[in-house]
């Protein structure tokens, strides 16, 4: 959901450009210069506890970071002698945003992609340690960690540092997924 609200708004940003792309990246601008985490705490005490509130706070936490890369990839390609010739026939907008502009600026965004899947993740277990994401009767590697966090000075310490390990290996596993993926994509990385 991040990535779809993401590249809509840089796609717009870049296609329309003016005062448009002015307001929708200086609200960009102002929800990158917050840590996600402070934001994520912010919407989950407005929202609340549960599932649905917690998509929802990683999603306004995250999609940010895809309309930046989306508006400087789109930026780029906009300016292009093909990207012009599009514009100049009677080609809907649609098409020409989705079957020109953003192919071509797609292999940034699988890779920030990648990370933010990890970093929600990670963010969702951060919330969920501090106890205010994920309700306790839903599974959290959050949760786990922070219930077996009381026990780290004695001899079953493994409560805590399993989830902690498997949580590791899971985004590290991810963003090594994303690298593979965007080298498989990226025409530019062809052999």
């Amino acid at each position: 959901m991040a990535l779809t609200i993401g590249v809509a708004v840089g796609l717009t940003a870049a296609y329309f450009r003016g005062r448009l792309e002015s307001l929708l990246m200086r609200i960009v601008a102002l929800q990158l210069s917050m840590p996600a985490i402070l934001l994520a705490l912010v919407m989950v005490a407005v929202l609340g506890q549960g599932v649905g509130q917690i998509i929802a706070a990683l999603v306004v936490a995250q999609y940010a970071y895809f309309a930046r890369t989306t508006h400087g990839a789109a930026t780029v390609e906009r300016s292009k002698d093909y990207i012009e010739a599009a514009r100049s026939t009677p080609l809907p907008t649609s098409r020409v945003l989705f079957r020109h502009l953003l192919p071509n600026g797609m292999p940034p965004l699988i890779v920030v992609a990648t990370v933010q899947v990890a970093s929600a993740i990670a963010l969702e277990a951060t919330l969920s340690f501090l106890g205010v994401g994920l309700p306790l009767t839903e599974p959290s590697l959050g949760s786990l960690i922070s219930n077996g966090f009381k026990y780290i000075h004695t001899d079953r310490y493994r409560l805590s540092i399993y989830p902690g390990i498997f949580l590791m290996i899971t985004v590290v596993a991810i963003n090594l997924v994303g690298d593979q993926v965007r080298t498989v994509l990226d025409p530019r990385h062809a052999p």
